[in-house]
């Protein structure tokens, strides 16, 4: 983890304190007001998955904000014995064993609406690097060492790099996500985010897969 008295970061942040303050009451308000307003299509998804069988919840845990673990919720789009073997395995958009029905979820970035609870929890934000697992990041850093800069950010539920760099589901595109994610980080701004919510918005409602 970076340390606070690291002479001459190489990256730094672009958002103030009262930026990050607010940033983090937008999360709150519109996380709780997502929860609320979501809750019936929530319950509809839910239904739907438990009926294939299986939990209706995965959880897995991640690394956030300061290096700290936390455990990412997602609507369960996968057999429930994925990764039997324990090594974990990086997903990939139309998985074989998925129904029709968990194939739109993760399609249309629905099965993420679980994360709704995270953002409010504050493991996470709107806007940030989606967050990776452990197992992932030892072997990001051991070809670039800047991801703990990573950790400077709540990790998110969108980003530019999820928009414009799609699945991750090679080491090659999450090298690429990091340098995204780190631009974004010297760069980012309240005006920033509100521009990746929009464009996020604008893509799912038009049926653009990202």
């Amino acid at each position: 983890m970076i340390q606070a008295t690291s002479p001459e970061p190489r990256y730094r942040d672009g958002m103030n304190a009262a930026e990050r303050a607010v940033k983090r009451l937008f999360d709150i308000l519109v996380s709780l007001a997502g929860l609320v307003l979501l809750s019936p299509l929530m319950l509809y998804i839910a239904a739907r998955v438990r009926c294939s069988g299986g939990p209706v919840i995965y959880r897995q845990e991640r690394i956030g904000h300061r290096g700290r673990p936390f455990t990412i919720l997602k609507f369960r789009t996968m057999r429930p014995d994925h990764e039997h073997d324990g090594v974990p395995q990086l997903a990939v958009q139309g998985e074989p064993d998925q129904t029709d029905f968990q194939r739109f979820l993760r399609e249309h970035h629905l099965d993420e609406l679980p994360q709704l609870w995270n953002i409010l929890a504050g493991d996470m934000s709107f806007v940030g690097p989606r967050p990776e697992r452990r197992y992932f990041i030892d072997q990001i850093m051991e070809r670039n060492p800047d991801y703990e800069y990573i950790y400077l950010m709540r990790p998110g539920l969108t980003s530019a790099a999820t928009i414009y760099n799609g699945y991750t589901d090679t080491m090659e595109k999450m090298l690429v996500r990091l340098q995204m994610d780190l631009n974004y980080l010297q760069r980012r701004s309240l005006i920033t985010d509100m521009g990746i919510l929009l464009t996020t918005a604008k893509y799912i409602l038009n049926g653009k897969k990202i």
